[in-house]
């Protein structure tokens, strides 16, 4: 081979090396690639653009699945008895509390937590970026957001552009077969030791009182414009907390559920003009949360509930 020849190949191998090892390096960048964010609770980090590896530990694990998004670690307190139940799969039940080394072991790029324990934020900013997610924030706001997180904000748009749609279509639908705009509507649930609570700006309560839906009576719009998610109440105060229609979150623990059986069978609930209308709706307290899929499968429960 001639001297031309072969400074002609030697040319071409280390102009393939660097156009190889400039690919390489381009595709790692962006593999690792973080960007600046601040979450509501004014903790500063970078966090993956495209992050691999994501725990989600809080109580809106549907908003997740909603948007197909890849998780390795959760907390099952928030899906086990809930309506996704079902389509939760490889992904690594990290306990409530959570549960640290579990989470080490996952390796995650990235940690998403309702909990608002600052220790606990220290613990799990070792492991990986951490990032408080505020899970009482509205639908709207709270999907467009962890669409962003995850790498799937315009998975989150689509889905939130549906939903609206569904909704509009189902109160449409509820007002032709009689259900009236004007009329009012309240949540009640008790909690272990005989407490009573009058449910708001939370749950199935967010779905009623959307537009074009059921109202909410002042003392519970009093309640929507604070942004507080729910209230003990007196069982006394019952007549001024009752709507047209009620609707009764059945709980999980069994005093709970004999609180709310010596309700049903008292007097002052059975003279409620809702109650002696049958204008009455029970729904498991697990099955009426706030997240995006639990959401969507109450448009479908509600009008189920209303035709009885």
């Amino acid at each position: 081979m001639g001297k031309r020849a072969l400074l002609v190949l030697l040319t071409i191998v280390l102009s393939s090396m660097l156009l190889f090892a400039c690919g390489n390096s381009k595709s790692e960048t962006s593999a690792n690639a973080v960007r600046p964010f601040t979450d509501y609770k004014g903790h500063q980090m970078d966090i993956p653009v495209s992050p691999q590896r994501v725990i989600f530990w809080g109580e809106t694990y549907g908003d997740l699945l909603a948007i197909d998004a890849d998780v390795v670690g959760a907390g099952f307190f928030a899906i086990d008895g809930f309506v996704y139940e079902d389509q939760v799969k490889n992904v690594e039940d990290l306990g409530f509390p959570i549960n640290l080394e579990k989470a080490l072991e996952l390796e995650p790029d990235l940690i998403i937590t309702a909990s608002t324990d600052e220790k606990e934020y220290e613990q799990l900013s070792k492991i990986a970026p951490t990032v408080m997610f505020n899970t009482f924030e509205e639908l709207d706001a709270r999907m467009l957001l962890i669409g962003d997180l995850v790498g799937r904000k315009a998975e989150a748009e689509q889905w939130l552009a549906q939903y609206k749609e569904k909704t509009d279509q189902m109160w449409a639908t509820l007002h032709t077969a009689g259900v009236q705009s004007d009329e009012t509507a309240s949540v009640l649930t008790f909690y272990p030791g005989d407490r009573l609570f009058v449910m708001a700006s939370t749950g199935l309560s967010q779905v009623i009182y959307e537009q074009g839906g059921l109202k909410p009576l002042g003392k519970i719009q009093e309640l929507l414009d604070e942004g507080t998610g729910f209230k003990e109440i007196s069982k006394e105060l019952l007549p001024e907390y009752a709507g047209d229609r009620i609707f009764v979150l059945t709980p999980v623990d069994e005093e709970a559920k004999k609180s709310t059986e010596d309700m049903l069978a008292s007097s002052l609930w059975k003279n409620l003009p809702a109650v002696q209308k049958g204008h009455v709706y029970t729904i498991d307290i697990l099955k009426s949360g706030s997240d995006a899929l639990t959401r969507q499968w109450l448009l479908e429960e509600i009008p189920n509930q209303l035709a009885k």
